[in-house]
């Protein structure tokens, strides 16, 4: 490698796949998005060695800078890093400066397996959005349980409720350890008082990820019914 040139870097995925090569500027980007931490192994083809993310002296600052996290109000001891909101799909399109200061209106609630997060019938004023861990939604029918959706981290949960008040139409259950964020009506009156400019965008994202969701059950629903009919009309 010429004198001259930009160093280069490989990175090792959890996928145990080598991405690369990459430049400075990238891999600072990656961070920022945090698909590298600290521990992730990064090969320095300048000094030919596999290193922890942490332990190159160009990075170190980089993490520095980071560690600014978001506090969230509602567990002191807890903290929500911009990149863990930006996984959020009703948070996706926010930009930092709105992200920091959304987060003052959630709260993080860490959930033990087998938690009932929600259940069917009660009053609801909140909606959630899954940051780590598994949700399962589910209806009991004749006291066997049905499951209706299962949630993965980035999916979020009574949108409808949280506009509405409405009764919760099913069960959802931490089928694993999980974490998820909460906000709560109070918290959106009071972000619409403080933040209407931020109270916007939010409900436009909400308002998409909601629709996306009618569509899916749509799709489910008409799915069923031909399913049924073509079985009808096989048995005539």
């Amino acid at each position: 490698m010429e004198a001259n040139e930009a160093p280069l870097y490989f990175v090792w995925g959890i996928d145990h796949v080598a991405y690369g090569p990459v430049e400075l500027p990238t891999l600072v980007n990656w961070i920022r998005d945090e698909r590298v931490e600290k521990d992730t192994w990064i090969y320095d083809q300048r000094g030919r060695a596999w290193l922890q993310a942490l332990e190159l002296a160009e990075l170190k600052a980089v993490f520095s800078r980071r560690s600014t996290a978001y506090a969230a109000p509602g567990n002191t001891t807890a903290v929500i890093k911009p990149g863990s909101l930006r996984r959020i799909k009703a948070l996706a399109e926010l930009a930092d400066e709105q992200l920091q200061s959304f987060a003052r209106y959630l709260d993080l609630v860490r959930l033990p397996q087998h938690t009932t997060v929600v259940k069917a019938g009660d009053e609801g004023d909140a909606m959630f959005m899954l940051l780590e861990g598994e949700l399962r939604v589910r209806v009991l029918v004749r006291g066997k349980e049905s499951i209706l959706a299962t949630l993965e981290p980035g999916e979020s949960f009574g949108e409808l409720a949280l506009l509405d008040e409405g009764k919760r139409s099913a069960d959802v259950i931490a089928n694993v350890d999980s974490m998820v964020l909460k906000i709560t009506r109070a918290g959106l009156k009071k972000l619409f008082d403080e933040a209407p400019a931020l109270a916007a965008p939010f409900l436009h994202a909400l308002g998409r990820a909601t629709a996306a969701r009618l569509r899916a059950t749509n799709r489910r629903v008409e799915d069923s019914i031909r399913l049924s009919n073509s079985v009808q009309g096989a048995e005539g």
